[in-house]
């Protein structure tokens, strides 16, 4: 089982390198050392959940019903943009605000902030869902996929620790408002850039699911995507 649990380790390695918004959301509550440790585990636990989910069978749910896909990949899209802008205008002043009214509420937005995070990203579902969820299908025993998907899931809460831990270690080095807004500033554009990539893939499942009727609008979405 130790080797099976590796290989989910590993497994994640290869996917969650890839930089993101959840990994940029994870980084920002790093060096704002804003409830960083929580965001990890929050983060982290909502990982925990759509792997097991996936190991446990459901990756054959989005197999079913593809629209479920292309409608999360559109609210993500939407949320990008947005948050994308918030951050190219350096407007992301919430949980100061947050902070004037009690901790207590701006702890619960910094759990809030992580689960959106975690969640309105379709490409947690495709990872966590069905890429584990279809890799761990060559084992015919549940516990064998459960323990692979344990595996991953551990490294994710490795990841984001480190990340956020980290993160937090660096701050003296962006201690000006201005290497902060230079900061914002890329990271606001790497969320738009995710964006632009995530729209043209959810125009690939529409062509995927839609192949008649995009040949009939007459843009070559499948050929091009």
């Amino acid at each position: 089982m130790g080797k099976i649990f590796l290989e989910g380790m590993i497994l994640q390695a290869g996917l969650i390198f890839a930089l993101g918004p959840q990994n940029i959301f994870v980084l920002e509550s790093g060096l704002k050392r804003h409830y960083h440790v929580t965001v990890s585990l929050v983060c982290f636990f909502c990982d925990l959940v759509l792997i097991m989910l996936g190991t446990a069978g459901a990756a054959t749910f989005f197999n079913r019903f593809p629209q479920i896909k292309i409608l999360v990949g559109l609210v993500g899209v939407g949320f990008l943009i947005l948050y994308g802008i918030g951050k190219i205008r350096h407007r992301d002043q919430k949980h100061l605000a947050l902070e004037a009214n009690g901790k207590r509420s701006c702890y619960r937005a910094a759990i809030y902030s992580a689960v959106i995070f975690s969640v309105v990203n379709p490409h947690a579902y495709l990872d966590g869902i069905v890429l584990i969820g279809g890799f761990s299908s060559k084992y015919s025993d549940l516990y064998q996929r459960l323990m692979l998907g344990w595996g991953a899931a551990s490294f994710s809460l490795l990841w984001f620790l480190l990340l956020s831990i980290g993160a937090s270690i660096m701050v003296p080095l962006f201690n000006s408002e201005r290497k902060l807004r230079l900061i914002m500033t890329c990271a606001g554009v790497v969320l738009l850039v995710l964006s632009l990539k995530l729209s043209r893939d959810v125009m690939g499942w529409i062509a995927e699911l839609y192949p008649d009727s995009v040949a009939a609008i007459g843009i070559p979405w499948g050929r091009h995507l």
